[in-house]
């Protein structure tokens, strides 16, 4: 028993070593995508990584970040920053959500338990999707004390099991709800149309070089349990599938304000709305009595040329944020993106793809990587711009040109 013991501890430790050489490379975010794009198959790489249609909105959410300009204070005594926040009523560490991303596991096969492992230590909330490969009850089972829990879901034309879910969700002490209100429809993402791609990914005659190149994805895939879609109707969620066809068997495109109100009844807690884009849906949002909107094109997954959050983002903020909390979701990369949107007057970021880098590159250490070096990010920056707490950053200490 014990000569077994050694022997797998030698084979881990080699993994480990490996892991931790690749995470003293990744100085960013870039860096970890960088590595993910060696480690994943190009299919699963160009599922997290794509756009809709040219990706236009997908690059401008990103540019939008850097073409902002800082107008920092100098002199203001920032020996004591504190990044912490609150969000819905609860502390945050700093203003940062891990937003919902579908079908986790195809990065790495512990999928958001990994993820909410990770969000639980950094402070930060963690985002469930309806479209994830673990269930509402395994993530809430890993969560340490204080981790923070929110579901988001999708409109689907069944709203018995859409009730279910959400009724699983508040036994499971998740906190908030967050109704994705931009996938209608499934936007035309042509990486995945090129490719072929299917969920979950299945290792084929039109698969097997892509998969050889990547021996470590491979095996971690054939040696891990069966990828279940775990909120899926029907079957097992076992069975591979396109996900337009998916989307299309499932949502339902009739989504209106009416199931907002229905959502509002059958849950007792925050609702989050997720997929504003413009300061009219923003200000109907408001009246309906949500805690929070998130301004966001889904990553620029949807439409294509749609409104860039963080360019919406004043606009937004003036007309409703004296009355529900503003959440920023696309293009984040960097701690110094926290800070701008949060100048621009957001309670926090929310964000998907970092985490989604992070997985591919190193698994669960490397979601810890990535949320640390968004903390630090954060923090560092605000004592560059002069602001010891995250009520000091104002508009004041941005610039976002226009045009």
């Amino acid at each position: 028993m014990l000569r077994t013991i050694r022997s797998v501890v030698r084979l881990r430790r080699p993994e480990r070593d490996r892991t931790t050489r690749r995470l003293r490379t990744a100085a960013n975010v870039g860096d970890l995508r960088r590595l993910a794009k060696k480690r994943l198959p190009g299919g699963v790489f160009d599922y997290i990584d794509g756009g809709a249609e040219d990706e236009v909105t997908l690059g401008r959410n990103v540019e939008a970040f850097r073409r902002c300009e800082f107008r920092p204070r100098v002199l203001r005594g920032v020996a004591g920053v504190d990044p912490s926040t609150t969000l819905l009523g609860r502390q945050a560490t700093f203003p940062y959500i891990t937003a919902p991303v579908g079908f986790t596991r195809i990065a790495d096969p512990d999928g958001e338990l990994a993820v909410v492992r990770a969000a639980g230590r950094a402070g930060v909330p963690f985002t469930l999707s309806t479209m994830g490969t673990r269930s509402i009850e395994e993530c809430a089972a890993v969560a340490g004390d204080g981790a923070r829990l929110w579901f988001q879901v999708y409109v689907w034309h069944d709203r018995d099991h859409i009730r279910s879910l959400v009724e699983r969700a508040a036994a499971s002490g998740y906190e908030a709800i967050v109704l994705t209100v931009d996938l209608a429809v499934l936007g035309r993402r042509e990486r995945d149309i090129r490719r072929g791609f299917i969920l979950p990914p299945e290792i084929g005659p039109g698969t097997f070089l892509d998969a050889m190149r990547h021996p470590g994805w491979t095996l971690r895939l054939l040696r891990s349990e069966p990828i279940r879609f775990s909120s899926a109707t029907g079957g097992d969620g076992t069975d591979a599938v396109s996900l337009a066809e998916h989307s299309a068997a499932l949502f339902d495109p009739d989504l209106a304000w009416r199931d907002l109100e229905w959502l509002q009844s059958i849950w007792d807690g925050p609702i989050v709305l997720k997929g504003i884009q413009t300061v009219a849906d923003a200000r109907l949002a408001a009246d309906a009595g949500v805690a929070a909107i998130a301004v966001s094109n889904h990553g620029g997954r949807q439409l294509d040329t749609a409104p860039v959050p963080l360019e919406l983002l004043p606009d937004v903020v003036e007309a409703v944020g004296h009355r529900i909390e503003v959440i920023c979701d696309g293009g984040v990369r960097r701690g110094s993106d926290i800070v701008k949107a949060c100048a621009l007057g957001a309670t926090a970021v929310m964000a998907g793809r970092p985490h989604m880098y992070a997985l591919g590159a190193a698994g669960e250490r490397g979601v810890d990587h990535m949320l640390g070096l968004m903390r630090s990010g954060t923090e560092s920056t605000m004592a560059l711009v002069g602001a010891t707490t995250v009520a000091e950053l104002d508009p004041s200490l941005v610039r976002l040109p226009v045009g």
